[in-house]
């Protein structure tokens, strides 16, 4: 017997692939870093503005990477073993980690900022302009 989802209607062409990805994001959240989502108010851009803000104390610049693959905005961070050092105690792991964020489509990354161990990630969704678009019948 088939698993029957949402997606697979027959009127709901082309959302396959948004299913493939609503399971990869359920299968993928462990809760590390720690983050915020909001709504940021502007006044000068027609749309809608957001910002990600992550917890990564502890990690530099150069341990961090903000990238956009497939729609899904992706945040890695990897912090280097200092091997170097003689620890009595360590409560402080060296961690890794990896959380992804779908964007919907005409979603634009404006900045990324690390400050005070947190990494802010602006986003802007322009207002789309509405519009019909006649297909011409050919016989």
């Amino acid at each position: 017997m088939s698993r029957m989802t949402p997606f697979s209607n027959p009127l709901m062409l082309g959302f396959d692939t948004m299913e493939k990805t609503l399971e990869r994001i359920a299968k993928g959240s462990d809760g590390y870093p720690p983050y915020n989502i909001e709504r940021i108010a502007d006044d000068q851009t027609r749309g809608q503005r957001l910002r990600i803000t992550l917890a990564v104390a502890g990690f530099s610049q150069s341990e961090l990477d903000v990238s956009i693959q497939e729609n899904q905005l992706v945040i890695r961070g990897q912090q280097v073993e200092a091997q170097e050092r003689d620890y009595l105690y360590r409560g402080i792991a060296a961690r890794q980690f990896q959380r992804g964020f779908m964007l919907a489509d005409g979603m634009q990354v404006l900045s990324a900022k690390l400050e005070n161990g947190l990494l802010s990630i602006d986003l802007a969704k322009p207002e789309l302009e509405k519009r019909v678009k006649k297909i011409v019948i050919s016989s």
